[in-house]
């Protein structure tokens, strides 16, 4: 494998190239007319325009990424995630053009693509599965009946969703059949697709994930959890890795289980498998993610491994190098994925130019990122500019590393949510570990953040009126005596 094309944008697009280099391997861009001066595009070995701003004219059509591949000579495409990292009809494109997709198998993508099919998957292997329906509920009445047995509060979830869309909690059952019209209406608008079950709504859940690798060779091996619970509009903001609440039992249990959600479709490749623990830290499988996540890095800085370094060789044909028992957890990491969105107006996406963009530095703190400054945040596009991330030799100095690279970050002429990760980093229930999916909910508002705006700026302005003062004592006339000749030759014998 001498050349590569990554078939993404960004700061993904950076991290993959960057190993790649390493490797030796040559890589190429694609990138659409919006994207002609990103940094992804000005690093690589080679770039190819695939078309106007818009992703369903340019990063989401797979004949142009083939093409750009043939044109190039490139022997395979990293798809980074989101796009087309997950689009079993793209793999079964790559595959069919006699290419390798850094990735895995249309089939297992198919499978876990679909809650449904994922849950069947994992029932081979006896996962735990959070009370429900097994199958797309179609009728009304049998679906509301299903919903008493289960219990109240439950949730409606679209088979094919992602992101909370086609979800409805239902905490009685005379609102059952309403929701789970929207469900269906919503489910359909979003993914083509209608299917939605039921589960049992788990009042207080934390995000559990675990990193899977398997190769070609029957090899399967998870690299420990990551938390992912601090989310807004059911979409992660901040990831830590291992979590704060796990023992090493419950940590064995669910790697064991992770491991077996992918050999049950023969998994091949990085992928992560997605838990709910509840209030007794009991877990349920959730699905799985057949791609590289947001959150790799933070496995990365515990286990030391470069998880696109694995990718590309497990494509190759390479048996993973290392066996379960060899992996060891080093440390604690965060990260915070810094957004184009303003917190204090519910996390809307932000669009201007970096006026301001310095990135901390320093022991312990990594930044992916696919800006500089004077770029234009893209309105077509994820407004993610950057992953924060820190390590530390424990929860609590990643944590304060985490605040201080914030302070570092300096960026101006758009909105972020660096502020919004320094509230997580000092809030109390973030900081004892006991938080749940409902942390922006429970604790967070604009107010809380404009108060610590407020009081920062007061801070600064005592600040400045203090050093003024001093620097005009300092510029007044010495006094009289100050004047006077020393006496420091004088009395030089008392020393």
């Amino acid at each position: 494998m001498k050349k590569i094309l990554v078939a993404n944008r960004g700061e993904i697009a950076l991290r993959i190239m960057r190993s790649a280099k390493e490797m030796g391997i040559k890589t190429v861009a694609v990138f659409s007319e919006a994207d002609r001066n990103s940094l992804h595009v000005r690093y690589a070995d080679e770039a190819i325009c695939i078309g106007p701003a818009a992703s369903n004219q340019s990063y989401l059509v797979g004949s142009k990424i083939i093409d750009a591949c043939q044109q190039t000579g490139a022997e395979a495409i990293h798809p980074g995630y989101g796009f087309l990292s997950e689009n079993p009809a793209f793999a079964q494109q790559v595959k069919a053009a006699g290419l390798t997709l850094i990735g895995p198998s249309p089939e297992a993508m198919e499978i876990m693509g679909n809650k449904l099919s994922a849950k069947a998957a994992a029932l081979k292997y006896d996962i735990p599965m959070v009370p429900g329906t097994e199958e797309a509920i179609t009728n009304v009445e049998e679906a509301k009946a299903r919903a008493v047995e289960v219990g109240f509060p439950i949730l409606i979830k679209a088979a094919a969703g992602g992101g909370g869309k086609g979800m409805r909690i239902v905490n009685t059952v005379s609102d059952f059949e309403e929701q789970m019209k929207l469900a269906v209406s919503e489910a359909t608008s979003a993914f083509g697709d209608g299917a939605v079950f039921i589960e049992r709504y788990v009042t207080s859940p934390r995000h559990i994930e675990i990193q899977v690798l398997g190769d070609t060779h029957g090899n399967i091996v998870h690299l420990f959890e990551r938390e992912c619970s601090v989310q807004r509009r059911h979409q992660k903001v901040v990831e830590e890795a291992p979590s704060s609440v796990l023992t090493p039992e419950i940590r064995e249990k669910m790697g064991k289980c992770a491991v077996d959600v992918a050999r049950s479709v023969n998994y091949v490749g990085a992928g992560t498998v997605e838990f709910i623990l509840d209030e007794n830290l009991d877990f349920f499988f959730l699905e799985m993610n057949t791609r590289l996540q947001v959150e790799h890095p933070v496995t990365e800085m515990i286990t030391g491994l470069d998880l696109v370094k694995e990718q590309i060789k497990i494509a190759r044909g390479e048996a993973i190098s290392f066996k379960q028992e060899d992996l060891k957890i080093n440390g604690h990491s965060i990260e915070l994925r810094v957004y184009a969105e303003d917190p204090l107006n519910n996390f809307l996406p932000d669009i201007g130019t970096l006026q301001t963009y310095q990135t901390p530095k320093g022991n312990g703190v990594r930044v992916d990122d696919g800006f500089e400054q004077g770029m234009e945040i893209p309105i077509y596009y994820d407004p993610m500019i950057a992953k924060l991330v820190t390590h530390g030799k424990d929860r609590t100095e990643a944590i304060d590393r985490m605040i201080r690279a914030i302070l570092e970050y300096d960026i101006t002429g758009i909105q972020t949510t660096l502020g919004f990760g320094k509230f997580v980093m000092q809030h109390p229930a973030f900081v004892s570990g006991q938080f749940d999916t409902h942390f922006v909910s429970k604790y967070f508002t604009a107010d809380s953040l404009k108060t610590e705006d407020e009081q920062e700026a007061l801070i600064a302005a005592i600040s400045a009126v203090m050093l003024l003062q001093e620097q005009k004592t300092a510029a007044q006339p010495l006094s009289t005596s100050a004047t006077q000749k020393s006496n420091w030759v004088k009395n030089r014998k008392a020393y």
